[in-house]
């Protein structure tokens, strides 16, 4: 069983930056698949980026295009946490953000898609303001 535990939200107004972190608990963490996602009210909930690492081999992060260029996921194996860089936020970012995680390495595509996660974190609120 894995537990994810986001934190890192608040209310910042449009231009500042945030950084979100999702603590892995549960599990070894030296194989894994890390998204976040997030959901404004009355949305859909959205990929915003997944990083996949294995001991050993490369590590391969993908951002969405809402936000490329804007937001950076990373890793530290050794803190069991994976953090959301968000800078240049705008208000349109406003939302819920949720970590999710399985622990695959997934070299071949990247998980963009909700379902294909078994574990998720409560979720962060995030509110920029104009």
């Amino acid at each position: 069983q894995v537990q994810l535990v986001e934190s890192g939200g608040g209310l910042v107004q449009a231009g500042d930056s945030l950084r979100l972190s999702c603590k892995a608990s549960g599990r070894t963490f030296g194989t894994f698949t890390m998204g976040w996602f997030r959901q404004a009210p009355e949305k859909e909930r959205e990929f915003v980026a997944v990083i996949t690492w294995k001991e050993g081999s490369p590590y391969y992060a993908y951002s969405g295009d809402s936000t490329k260029g804007r937001f950076s996921i990373s890793v530290d194996i050794s803190k069991n946490t994976v953090y959301l860089q968000m800078n240049s936020l705008q208000p349109e970012d406003t939302a819920v953000y949720y970590c999710a995680g399985d622990p695959i390495y997934s070299s071949d595509y990247f998980r963009t898609d909700p379902r294909h996660y078994d574990y998720w974190g409560q979720g962060t609120q995030v509110t920029v303001s104009s």
